[in-house]
């Protein structure tokens, strides 16, 4: 297991000293705010970071399969990393974040390849319905208040028969980490402790029956359920992460179908 804040957020489902806090949602103060304060921060750790550039990255893109040609959203874009590589996959990307700092990061990875805009995810979006072939979300639905809100949205902009990609962190693991009755659908805050400073991280934490119970009245199928394994380049830069993702899973990936209007 990292030491505690070793791998920051959208990296390591490890994590300890959560506390169980039940939230009212509020959109203008979303569990993702911390990210505009450590944004520079976590671009420079995502770059080639253990949990992100070596094992949700990688194992989602590949869940997505081919992208050419295609009109992909990638709600939650952080610093731009998965769009990145679904341009070079030939894809045509628009992204979206909450966060303005993320955003300005995006737009100077991304230059004129990419549409990024500031969009917090929950509330409508700019853009008509089925206006997309596919979309990426990656480690951000768990710091999403509405995440059915959100869904219903990502649905709405999705054609039919579009993919919609997500990963988030792994429930049970969450769960045995944190203590308390699986069941519980509870906010978590973590103490990330990095050189540059310490941030205050929360999350949601929830059962897997709540996650694909918004999953389903949002409006789609599961096609695929994967719980993924680190790649290789993993085990030969970080032993011991891999060794860990081997016998415990991080990350709990999802391969989504909008389901077809009745």
């Amino acid at each position: 297991r990292p030491a505690e804040g070793d791998v920051p957020a959208r990296e390591c489902a490890w994590r300890s000293g959560g506390r169980r806090v039940h939230r009212v949602p509020r959109m203008d103060d979303h569990l993702g705010r911390v990210y505009d304060s450590m944004a520079s921060m976590f671009e420079r750790h995502a770059a080639d970071g253990a949990y992100n550039a070596h094992y949700d990255r990688p194992a989602l893109l590949e869940l997505l399969g081919d992208v050419r040609g295609k009109r992909v959203l990638d709600a939650g874009c952080g610093p731009g990393f998965y769009s990145e590589q679904l341009i070079e996959r030939g894809a045509q990307v628009v992204a979206i974040d909450a966060s303005e700092p993320m955003v300005e990061l995006a737009r100077a990875r991304l230059g004129d390849r990419c549409v990024v805009q500031q969009q917090m995810l929950g509330e409508a979006m700019p853009f008509d319905d089925n206006s997309f072939d596919a979309i990426v979300c990656a480690l951000t639905i768990h710091h999403v208040d509405d995440r059915h809100a959100a869904l219903v949205q990502l649905c709405r902009v999705l054609r039919p028969g579009g993919v919609l990609v997500l990963s988030t962190q792994h429930p049970t693991t969450d769960w045995l980490h944190k203590g308390g009755s699986y069941f519980d659908v509870v906010v978590e805050t973590d103490v990330w402790k990095r050189p540059e400073g310490n941030w205050q991280v929360s999350f949601w934490r929830e059962p897997l029956t709540s996650l694909c119970d918004a999953i389903f009245r949002a409006g789609f199928l599961i096609e695929r359920l994967v719980e993924p394994l680190p790649a290789d380049s993993m085990r030969e830069r970080w032993p011991e992460y891999h060794a860990q993702l081997l016998e415990e899973p991080g990350f709990l990936h999802l391969r989504l179908l909008k389901r077809p209007v009745v």
